[in-house]
């Protein structure tokens, strides 16, 4: 008896008809089961392709999906995949199975949202093939993009008890689809003399009409991040530099900073700034977890405190404002500086009510920022 397809589901169908494939090259890194797949091309450099088959009637319904449209998100899906996997899009290869329903002008409208996708991700549409078609529109699309193999981020990174961080909202383009849907039963049901009000579902309709890769989160981790641990360990003010002198350091600083903190008060500052600033707020974060954002930060900036010491120790570029510390005390290198604010310290005797770090003048950190980075 014939097993139907439906008793697999798409993903146990995909594993089903793989699971004796072979890789024949070495150049091969990763195959089936990512969102795509990883080929090295020489040194530390790796090729990343990924495709993606929209059918007409399954995938897209051309009752409400102008082509326009359809040709940008038929390119953006595929990006998406690219960036998923922490690379760039390069290149991509269509192909396309026309009915004779569609007429020259119609296709010009899927191609220029084709090419206007490509123009805003920066791809180069380098080939592909167009055959005529029985069942309505196919679209299928192979996108290249490139990457280095260190950095290439794969499913099977993640791990129990791993920070999940989701970079927009979840559903919107789900519901789009189904405003849409119940918009075209109406329509049908009604007529033609029936005009849709979408204006309050513009957000919704458009997730699901003309979505976009969030090729902004690649970006940021790939520009410098400064982390600010603008606390201190036991609340000391004499140990403390100013909220607002900080807010005046980032917002003169043309990096990310991501502000990490470790109690309730520290949490309500670090809102404060980031509402002064835009710098991120990072959740609270485990002793490994900190360890992991300072590793991979390109500075951190902060108080005389457990986070800037990390860094230090770690070798990931520090930058330590000192009030009434002891200049003995101090270890400087060209990776690693401090500020010391102009107190006179006795080192037998550490007072709490010397306040001097509040008189550090904000363009010295700045300056010292910017030598570091």
């Amino acid at each position: 008896m014939a097993t139907p397809i439906s008793e697999l589901g798409e993903f146990g169908l995909i594993e089903y008809l793989t699971q004796n494939v072979k890789h024949y090259h070495k150049s091969t890194i990763k195959g089936i089961g990512d969102d795509a797949s990883v080929h090295s091309i020489g040194g530390n450099k790796v090729e990343v392709i990924t495709n993606d088959l929209l059918l007409e009637g399954i995938h897209f319904d051309l009752t409400y999906m102008p082509l326009k449209h359809l040709g940008y998100k038929a390119v953006v899906v595929n990006v998406s995949d690219i960036y998923a996997m922490n690379a760039t899009p390069k290149r991509m290869v269509l192909g396309l199975g026309i009915s004779k329903k569609f007429s020259i002008e119609a296709l010009n409208e899927l191609y220029e949202g084709i090419l206007l996708a490509c123009k805003r991700y920066n791809i180069d549409f380098v080939g592909g093939d167009t055959s005529a078609s029985l069942t309505g529109l196919t679209i299928s699309i192979t996108v290249l993009g490139d990457g280095n193999a260190d950095e290439i981020s794969y499913r099977s990174g993640a791990k129990e008890k791993n920070l999940i961080c989701v970079s927009g909202d979840l559903g919107g383009a789900y519901l789009g689809v189904q405003i849409l849907e119940r918009e075209k039963r109406i329509l049908k049901e009604i007529g033609s003399n029936n005009n849709p009000q979408l204006e309050k579902h513009k957000y919704t309709i458009g997730r699901q009409l003309k979505p976009e890769a969030r090729r902004e989160i690649i970006t940021f981790f790939k520009e410098k991040n400064i982390v600010l641990a603008f606390g201190t360990s036991r609340g000391w003010d004499c140990k403390k530099y100013p909220i607002e002198k900080w807010i005046n350091v980032i917002n003169n600083v043309d990096v990310n900073f991501l502000l990490i903190w470790g109690n309730d008060k520290e949490k309500k500052e670090a809102e404060y700034i980031a509402s002064k600033t835009g710098a991120l707020i990072l959740p609270k974060l485990s002793f490994n977890d900190l360890k992991y954002v300072i590793k991979k930060s390109d500075l951190i900036v902060g108080n005389d405190t457990g986070p800037t010491h990390i860094g230090w120790a770690i070798g990931t570029k520090s930058l330590i404002v000192f009030g009434c510390t002891d200049k003995n005390l101090m270890v400087e290198d060209k990776a690693h500086l401090a500020v010391k604010s102009d107190s006179i310290v006795n080192y037998c005797k550490f007072d709490k009510n010397d306040l001097s770090i509040r008189n550090i003048d904000e363009k010295l950190i700045i300056k010292k920022i910017k030598e570091l980075i």
